[in-house]
C-alpha cells in the first residue's frame, strides 16, 4: 500500500503562491497518472490537475493558467505550483492516483487558505 504525505499549504494573500508537494512511498508510483484534489468547506472533493507517467498535464477549467502540477519519479513526489490564488482556491489539497486507486491511501491533505 503507498502513503501518501501532503505539504506545502498554509494561509496566503490573494494573489499569492504556495507550493504543494506531495511524497510516495512505495515503488509502484511511477506506473501510475496521478492527481492533486481539493475538498472546500460543505464540498466534494474534486480533481483539479493531473499529471501522465509520460508528464502529460490536464487541469480543471479553474485552475488552468494558475497552477501547474510536475512529478519526479525518481522521488516519487508529486508537485503542484500554485500562483495568483483566489479565495475561492481555499479548500484542503490531496494527491492521488487519476483515477484514485486502491493501491493509494488518502493522506490527512494540507491545508490551503486564501484571504481577500
Amino acid at each position: 500500500q503507498v502513503q501518501l504525505v501532503e505539504s506545502g499549504g498554509g494561509l496566503v494573500q490573494s494573489g499569492g503562491s504556495l507550493r504543494l508537494v506531495c511524497d510516495a512511498s512505495g515503488s509502484v508510483f511511477s506506473i501510475y497518472a496521478m492527481g492533486w484534489y481539493r475538498q472546500g468547506p460543505g464540498k466534494q472533493r474534486d480533481l483539479v490537475a493531473s499529471i501522465s507517467t509520460d508528464g502529460i498535464t490536464k487541469y480543471a477549467d479553474s485552475v488552468q493558467g494558475r497552477f501547474t502540477i510536475s512529478r519526479d519519479n525518481a522521488k516519487s513526489t508529486v508537485l503542484l505550483q500554485m500562483d495568483s490564488l483566489k479565495p475561492e482556491d481555499t479548500a484542503v489539497y490531496y494527491c492521488n492516483a487519476d483515477p484514485p486507486a486502491w493501491a493509494f491511501d488518502w493522506g490527512q491533505g494540507t491545508q490551503v487558505t486564501v484571504s481577500p
